[in-house]
């Protein structure tokens, strides 16, 4: 039985989710381009709406939530949640935690049919494991793991409960 070693609280996350929603907000100012936060089911997807009110705290600009699904050991096909153009919108992908980075660029598929004002990306954990060209813009934690260990993120009742190493 492995050993489970807590690396972020439920306040950890939420102060980590809100710290990063400032930086969004502060990287926006002057711009009043629309923002779509998209999830990556299911982790992302509940990160994305706990920021997206912390976003609000800091921004007046409506913001539209949506998220893409896939089968994560197979990307084949990646879907969106609802279709709509994107074009002119800045795009911020969500994901609770980037291992080798293919998870988000297979992400990035539905929404290269657009013209974004920007895309950007968010992990509240990273590790240092990275086999594709994918770097998160806004990082929680960054930690340097062995290829062994495993990193679990929780989540309940729509709020991240904590991020754990196996």
């Amino acid at each position: 039985m492995s050993v489970r070693k807590t690396i972020l609280t439920q306040t950890q996350a939420a102060q980590k989710l809100h710290r990063m929603a400032l930086e969004l907000a502060e990287s926006l100012t002057g711009d009043n381009s629309p923002l779509v936060i998209i999830g990556i089911r299911h982790n992302g997807e509940v990160m994305a709406a706990q920021l997206a009110g912390f976003f609000s705290l800091y921004d007046s600009r409506p913001v539209q939530l949506r998220w893409v699904q896939m089968d994560k050991s197979k990307p084949d096909v990646v879907e969106l949640s609802e279709d709509g153009n994107l074009n002119g919108a800045h795009l911020l992908l969500v994901d609770d935690v980037t291992n080798s980075g293919k998870t988000l660029l297979y992400a990035l598929k539905p929404l290269l049919q657009f013209h974004p004002a920007s895309i950007r990306t968010l992990v509240l954990v990273e590790r240092m494991h990275k086999q594709f060209p994918i770097k998160a813009d806004f990082v929680g934690l960054s930690l340097a793991t062995t290829l062994q260990e495993h990193i679990q993120v929780e989540v309940e009742n729509g709020v991240v409960t904590g991020a754990f190493l196996q």
